[in-house]
């Protein structure tokens, strides 16, 4: 599904990494691992094609996944560390914005992270894990191959995290892919790791 080859990327005049390769095939995930300024999330935006890799390919069943930036923003979704919501609206408003360009049903998304009794509440009446767990539920929206997730239980309890874990494994068995950078446990069984 996915393959880097002899990926770099540079910050000015400093290389954050070079010579990283790695597949990642459908029903896959892979743990991006390291410390603070490995490298983590700069990949993951040169994999969503936010940035251009400095050296290397990515290819997408391979084929250069980065010659129709519009097709391959197409077949992923991207979860920054931000939660990207507009605080003015409502859970289900926020959600509906993304629904009108996906496809996908707001309510079942909501119910998917246990925020169906907070539908109606403007996003910055939110706690912290409530804007994540209403970040997160875009992924319950229109299906795509590819998930790439910066950190995405940043804020959350143990019952969210169990929600996220049941999310990922519906994702993997339909035969989608993650990558995540994390510093913490993730519900990703089988995940190989990534070292940064």
């Amino acid at each position: 599904m996915l393959e880097a080859r002899d990926l770099a990327c540079w910050r000015g005049d400093r290389a954050i990494f070079a010579g990283l390769s790695f597949t990642l095939e459908p029903g896959g995930a892979l743990l991006l691992l390291g410390a603070n300024g490995a490298g983590k999330s700069s990949l993951l935006r040169l994999l969503a094609g936010l940035i251009p890799p400095a050296e290397g390919l990515l290819l997408w069943q391979g084929q250069d996944a980065l010659a129709d930036r519009v097709a391959h923003a197409a077949r992923l979704r991207y979860l920054s560390h931000q939660d990207a919501l507009k605080p003015s609206l409502t859970a289900a408003e926020n959600l509906s914005f993304y629904a009108r360009l996906w496809g996908g049903e707001v309510a079942a998304a909501l119910a998917s992270v246990g925020l169906s009794e907070l539908a109606e509440l403007p996003a910055r009446m939110l706690s912290s894990g409530q804007k994540r767990r209403l970040a997160l539920a875009r992924l319950a929206l229109a299906p795509v191959p590819l998930w790439l997730l910066d950190e995405p239980t940043v804020g959350l309890d143990a019952a969210s995290v169990e929600r996220l874990g049941a999310l990922l494994a519906a994702h993997r068995a339909a035969g989608g892919a993650v990558l995540a950078a994390t510093h913490l446990p993730l519900p990703l069984p089988g995940a190989r790791e990534l070292v940064l």
